[in-house]
C-alpha cells in the first residue's frame, strides 16, 4: 500500500521527523532564508515538503557536519543546489549502507541456522 503524503506538516510533526525541539525550528527559521513555513493568522506554522527538505539540509550542515550557523548560511547562500545534491547523495548512500547491513544480518542468521541444523542432523545420526 502506498503511503499518502501530506501537503502541509505541523511544527510538531517536523520536529519529530528531525528529532529536534520546536524551538530549534523556529530559531532556524529566523536564521536561514531558505526556511519559510506558511503561517496562519494565529501564527501556526505549516511546513511543505520543500521546507522540510531545506530543514534537513540545515540539520545536516549544522548537526552532522558541525558547521557554524554562519558557515552553513554562507554555504547555502553561495551554493544551495550543490549542497542539496551532496546531502541527497550522502543520504542515499546511508540508506544503501543500512540495507546492506540488514542483508548481512540476514545472511549471518541463515548461516547460524544452517550450521545449527547440520549439528542437529549429525547428532541425531550418531544417536
Amino acid at each position: 500500500m502506498t503511503k499518502i503524503k501530506k501537503i502541509y506538516y505541523s511544527i510538531g510533526e517536523v520536529a519529530q521527523m528531525l528529532q529536534v525541539n520546536d524551538s530549534l525550528l523556529r530559531f532556524w527559521e529566523k536564521e536561514f532564508d531558505c526556511i519559510s513555513p506558511q503561517k496562519s493568522k494565529g501564527g501556526t506554522r505549516t511546513y511543505t515538503e520543500n521546507d522540510i527538505k531545506n530543514l534537513r539540509l540545515v540539520y545536516h550542515l549544522v548537526k552532522e557536519k558541525g558547521m557554524t550557523l554562519e558557515g552553513a548560511k554562507k554555504r547555502l547562500k553561495n551554493n544551495m543546489s550543490e549542497s542539496s545534491r551532496t546531502y541527497e547523495v550522502i543520504n542515499h548512500l546511508k540508506n544503501i549502507r543500512e540495507e546492506l547491513l540488514n542483508i548481512k544480518q540476514e545472511l549471518e542468521f541463515l548461516e547460524i541456522k544452517d550450521t545449527t541444523e547440520k549439528i542437529q542432523n549429525h547428532t541425531q545420526g550418531n544417536a
